[in-house]
């Protein structure tokens, strides 16, 4: 039964990723509110959709700050919320990949087992950008005011794109069936990142 949810994953996963970015479109505001349809008794999905949010409203936070008129104190506010948003993006990786933990536990790697470059939550992390990158593409290979070469130039892209899910995909869904298999093992490794934490940042730790 879970190796059925497990070669369904990133179905389930992209399907949502296309759902979150739909909404966001709705209103195309990164100042709108978020609430997440999937409840915490349905804990992938809530995570996934979640995550995929952040990264969406990331997304434009990027988009806005290259705007080479913008007001360089808006900029600096900005700044401030895309690193919070980066906090925010990698804790819902280990908050994924301590859902796949927890589902594996009892699962005892084979003598032989492996350890893969990136842990499943990490590969997630990829395909909800992917998702992005699709849906804007998708975007400009089909913008009415744009000129044929630039339909022509950005369909080729997006069928690479498109291309690169696929493959994504089966990656992501064959990594989640070694580890149920025991061919490989997965390890969290947290990202401790330096420069928003008061003691290890120096330029933060010489404020205090």
């Amino acid at each position: 039964m879970r190796f059925n949810f497990i070669r369904m994953f990133t179905d389930k996963a992209n399907k949502i990723f296309q759902e979150v970015i739909a909404k966001y479109h709705e209103i195309d505001s990164v100042d709108q509110s978020f609430s997440n349809p999937y409840s915490k008794e349905d804990l992938i999905e809530h995570l996934l959709y979640r995550k995929c949010w952040i990264d969406t409203v990331q997304w434009h936070y990027e988009d806005i700050i290259r705007d080479p008129q913008i007001d360089p104190v808006a900029a600096l506010t900005l700044k401030r919320q895309i690193d919070a948003s980066n906090q925010d993006r990698t804790d819902m990786v280990e908050y994924i990949d301590s859902y796949f933990l927890e589902t594996y536990k009892a699962i005892e790697a084979k003598v032989d087992a492996t350890i893969n470059t990136e842990s499943p939550a990490w590969g997630i992390d990829r395909l909800s950008i992917l998702a992005l990158k699709i849906y804007h593409m998708n975007e400009e290979a089909t913008r009415e005011d744009a000129s044929a070469n630039h339909k022509e130039a950005c369909q080729k892209k997006l069928d690479v794109l498109l291309e690169q899910r696929v493959d994504l995909s089966t990656a992501i869904d064959t990594l989640l069936s070694d580890i149920e298999k025991g061919d490989k093992y997965m390890k969290v490794y947290k990202q401790m990142k330096m420069y928003n934490d008061d003691e290890l940042n120096p330029v933060l730790r010489s404020q205090k």
